[in-house]
C-alpha cells in the first residue's frame, strides 16, 4: 500500500498524453521555437561601443596630461639654458619671435635699413627666391606652402628643411618644413639670417640687436644677443663665431664670439667680401687696395680684425660676394667684375700670389653654390638655369654651359639645396 493516500504504489497505466507524433509535425514545432528564439532581442553582456569610447577618453586624457608635463618641462629647460648662455650679453629690448608665435604681425618692424653695393650689369642685386627645389644633379622638389624663400638647407636629423623666408615689410621667417609635410615656424619679423653649413645653429639681427641661437630638433634654444651698429648684420658662420658685416656701403668685418660678450671695438677695415673657409680654418675673402675702385683676393686669419696673411690681385672681382671654396680648398668659384663680359671665374687658391690668374668657369653665378666634391660644383645663372662646373673642363678651355631645369614654373627661379 502506499504511505500517501490516493496515490498507486506501481504506475502500470499508460500516459494520459498521446506521443504519437508524426515526424513532419515534430519537426514544424522545432521550427517554430528556434523562430521565437532568434527573434528574442537578449542584452549582451559586453557593450563595444561603449568600451572603444570610455578607452578613448582615457587615452585622451593622458595624452593631455603627458603634453601639459612636456611643455612644463621645455619651458624650464629654455628658461634656464637662455639665463645660462646669455648671462653675459642679454640685455633689455624687443622680444624675439621664436618657436611658433602665433601673433608675429604684432610686432613692431626692424628697423634696420641696409644699403647695398653698387649693382654690376651682369649680376643681379635682387635676391633669389622661390618655392621649388633643385638638387645639383637637377632633380627638382616643390616646398609646401611657406611663401618664397631664400635660401633652404637640410635639418641636421635629415628629416626635412631650414626654410630662410624672402625679405617682406614684417621682416623675414625661419620655417621648419619636415618631409612629413608638417610646417613650423621658428622666427618671424627678423631682419637678416643666417644658418650654420650643419645647420645646427642660426643667427639673425632683431631690432638693435645680433642674436644666435642653437636649432634642436624643431626648436630654438638658448638664444644668446649683443647690441650692433644700425648697418652691421650677420654674414656667416665661421666654426662657432658668427662673421658680422659692419655696413654693406664699406668695408669692413669682425667675428662675434658669443661666449666672449660683445662686438669688439677694434674692426677689420679691408675687408669686402668673405667665400668661404679653408680646412685649417683660415678664411677666403675680398680685401680693398690703394688702389680705388681695384680689389684683391687674400687668405685671411680667422680673428676680430681678419688680417691677410696672402693676397692675389690678378682678376677683376665683382663686388656681389658671390662665391665658394672647394671642399678641399683648392678652388674658388666667385663672379667678375662689373667692367667685362658676365662670367664667373675659377681660381687656384694654391697659386693665389703676385699676378694671380683665373679662368672662365661659366656664366655669373646668383644664390648658393654648391661644390659635390673637390672637382664639381653647381649654381644657378640669372635666369634660374642649372650651370654644372667640372674643374678639369674648365682649365681645359671649356666654360660650363647652363641648362633648364625641367618641370619648374614659368617665370620662378629655383632654389639650389645640397642633395635631397
Amino acid at each position: 500500500m502506499s504511505q500517501f493516500p490516493g496515490r498507486r504504489d506501481n504506475l502500470t497505466d499508460g500516459p494520459q498524453r498521446s506521443y504519437q507524433v508524426r515526424p513532419d509535425e515534430l519537426e514544424g514545432a522545432v521550427r517554430e521555437t528556434l523562430s521565437h528564439q532568434v527573434a528574442l532581442a537578449r542584452p549582451l553582456s559586453v557593450d563595444p561601443a561603449g568600451q572603444a569610447i570610455r578607452r578613448a577618453n582615457r587615452i585622451r586624457r593622458r595624452r593631455t596630461a603627458a603634453g601639459l608635463a612636456l611643455a612644463a618641462v621645455t619651458t624650464v629647460l629654455l628658461s634656464a639654458g637662455m639665463a645660462q648662455l646669455g648671462a653675459e650679453t642679454r640685455r633689455d629690448g624687443s622680444p624675439i619671435v621664436v618657436i611658433g608665435d602665433p601673433d608675429p604681425t604684432s610686432r613692431p618692424l626692424p628697423t634696420a635699413s641696409i644699403p647695398g653695393p653698387a649693382p654690376s650689369p651682369t649680376t643681379s642685386t635682387s635676391p633669389v627666391v622661390g618655392e621649388t627645389l633643385v638638387s645639383a644633379d637637377g632633380r627638382r622638389l616643390a616646398l609646401p606652402d611657406v611663401g618664397p624663400a631664400e635660401r633652404v638647407q637640410r635639418l641636421p636629423s635629415g628629416g626635412g628643411w631650414l626654410v630662410v623666408g624672402a625679405p617682406s615689410t614684417a621682416g623675414r621667417s625661419l620655417w621648419v618644413v619636415q618631409d612629413d609635410g608638417l610646417v613650423q615656424v621658428l622666427l618671424a619679423g627678423a631682419g637678416a639670417i643666417v644658418l650654420a653649413p650643419d645647420s645646427l645653429q642660426v643667427a639673425w639681427r632683431d631690432g638693435d640687436d645680433l642674436l644666435m641661437a642653437g636649432v634642436v630638433g624643431t626648436q630654438l634654444i638658448g638664444s644668446v644677443r649683443t647690441p650692433v651698429p644700425a648697418a652691421a648684420e650677420p654674414v656667416r658662420f665661421v666654426g662657432d663665431s658668427v662673421l658680422v658685416r659692419l655696413d654693406r656701403a664699406s668695408a669692413g668685418h669682425t667675428l662675434w664670439r658669443p661666449g666672449a660678450g660683445p662686438l669688439p671695438d677694434a674692426l677689420d677695415r679691408k675687408s669686402l667680401n668673405v667665400y668661404g673657409r679653408l680646412p685649417d680654418g683660415r678664411l677666403v675673402g675680398q680685401v680693398t687696395t690703394t688702389d680705388p675702385g681695384r680689389t684683391c683676393l687674400a687668405i685671411l686669419t680667422p680673428t676680430r680684425h681678419l688680417d691677410p696673411v696672402r693676397t692675389g690681385c690678378g682678376p677683376d672681382l665683382s663686388p656681389d660676394g658671390v662665391g665658394a671654396v672647394s671642399p678641399d680648398g683648392r678652388w674658388l668659384l666667385v663672379n667678375e667684375g662689373s667692367g667685362a663680359a658676365g662670367r664667373s671665374l675659377l681660381v687656384d687658391l694654391h697659386r693665389l700670389g703676385p699676378g694671380a690668374t683665373a679662368v672662365a668657369a661659366g656664366p655669373p653665378m646668383t644664390g648658393a653654390i654648391v661644390w659635390s666634391d673637390e672637382t664639381r660644383a653647381s649654381y644657378l645663372d640669372g635666369t634660374g638655369e642649372l650651370v654644372r662646373v667640372d674643374v678639369a673642363q674648365v682649365r681645359a678651355g671649356k666654360p660650363a654651359s647652363p641648362a633648364a631645369v625641367p618641370d619648374v614654373p614659368a617665370g620662378e627661379r629655383p632654389i639650389l639645396v645640397d642633395g635631397f
